[in-house]
């Protein structure tokens, strides 16, 4: 594929992924790979993100007014970058707060970096899925603006957020925000949290269901496979120890205002 149609045809793209397709018929050498790339972000047909990530810039705009597609950016900050959690709720159109911040999924130790107004957050993948393929699967793809986008679906980001509360935006954001979808596939969810072997997080991916467990037609089946894989012992919901009161069936230690929704009462 020529440059000028590779860039034409890739929103945002990686460095090695385009010396990869320039080189594909084998005659081209990396020294003529990196003169294109010269050659394209001089006449304006490129900007860069940040070392080795590039955008195409649309015809008659000129770089330094193009806007990005900030999960076209996160999809490649590494090779196997997946949008999650809060982020995740975003791009799907379930999220209560939108927020100028990305997480996604990775098996490297990046840094964050900020491009265009949004902080691009790395998130290492649980290490209890980190070596499965996709990361314990339940990925899937959206088009964005001619690329496409690997995100975590309904099912898994419900568990993640639950997991790694901190990347969902908090309890309220995180109920809030699962409050609005209105169908879970309650096997697949419950199918992850058997790979992810976390007593917590089953606990309170079981108790949001079974607060909403006619609405999402959750069953008995579902309540008891999630019991039986909470804690044996009493546990508080979060880390920070927030006093609450004792639910006996999750053993859980949940904040009233989990149990009793008090934040609606807030105008």
């Amino acid at each position: 594929m020529k440059p000028a149609t590779y860039i034409a045809t890739h929103p945002v793209f990686r460095f090695d992924e385009f010396l990869a397709e320039h080189a594909r018929d084998g005659r081209r050498q990396r020294t003529a790979s990196v003169s294109s790339l010269r050659q394209h972000l001089a006449a304006g047909n490129l900007l860069r993100v940040r070392r080795g990530l590039y955008a195409s810039v649309p015809r008659g705009v000129r770089p330094e007014e193009h806007q990005v597609d900030p999960y076209l950016v996160a999809s490649k900050l590494a090779d196997d970058a997946i949008v999650a959690y809060h982020a995740a709720l975003q791009l799907l159109g379930k999220a209560h707060s939108l927020s100028h911040q990305i997480t996604y999924l990775t098996r490297y130790r990046l840094r964050p970096f900020e491009f265009q107004g949004t902080r691009f957050i790395p998130v290492l993948a649980p290490a209890a899925v980190r070596a499965l393929p996709d990361f314990g699967g339940h990925i899937i793809e959206v088009p964005r603006h001619g690329g496409r986008v690997r995100v975590t679906d309904h099912e898994r980001t419900a568990v993640d957020v639950m997991d790694s509360y901190e990347y969902g935006g908090g309890f309220e954001e995180i109920w809030r925000s699962l409050s609005s979808i209105e169908f879970f596939d309650i096997d697949a969810i419950i199918e992850y949290v058997r790979r992810l072997r976390a007593a917590s997080t089953a606990a309170r991916i079981g108790l949001f269901l079974e607060q909403h467990r006619e609405r999402l037609m959750v069953e008995d089946r579902h309540i008891d496979a999630l019991r039986a894989l909470a804690p044996k012992q009493p546990r508080y919901f979060d880390g920070r120890r927030s006093p609450g009161r004792l639910v006996a069936a999750w053993n859980l230690i949940v904040p009233e205002e989990i149990l009793d929704g008090s934040w609606e009462e807030i105008p």
